[in-house]
């Protein structure tokens, strides 16, 4: 499993390391120390734990009453949040700040690339295609 310091938290969710501390400190993301002794070490995330966090804070964003302003280019880097497997072809999620894509591709293309959720990746967007690279 991937794990995450709070800074990198900060930037696949599109917010500063100060917030993510904020949030890390309140316990709306579980950490834990790394080396395992409390107190001691960097403090991680666990990628599952940041996946939920991101689609939770992106569904808080939607459902709020300001809206969100972006100057989005045409890369997406963010955190598999679903990958879902069928005899060929799958779907991967990636949540990307307050964005979340869906790509539809081979399964094969998934295996090889090894996704799994709480991974970062990048999605690619041209046109109506999606491509992911793992980053």
């Amino acid at each position: 499993m991937q794990h995450y310091t709070v800074g990198q938290a900060a930037r696949l969710l599109g917010v500063s390391p100060d917030t993510a501390r904020r949030w890390a400190d309140a316990g709306k993301v579980p950490t834990h120390r790394e080396g395992g002794r409390e107190g001691s070490g960097r403090r991680l995330i666990d990628g599952r734990d940041l996946a939920a966090f991101a689609v939770g804070l992106a569904q808080r964003l939607q459902d709020g009453d300001e809206p969100v302003h972006s100057s989005v280019r045409n890369s997406f880097p963010g955190i598999i949040t679903a990958v879902k497997l069928g005899d060929v072809a799958a779907q991967v999620e990636i949540q990307a700040g307050p964005h979340r894509l869906v790509s539809l591709l081979t399964r094969e293309s998934v295996e090889e690339m090894g996704l799994e959720v709480g991974m970062r990746a990048t999605a690619r967007v041209k046109s109506t295609s999606v491509h992911i690279d793992r980053t």
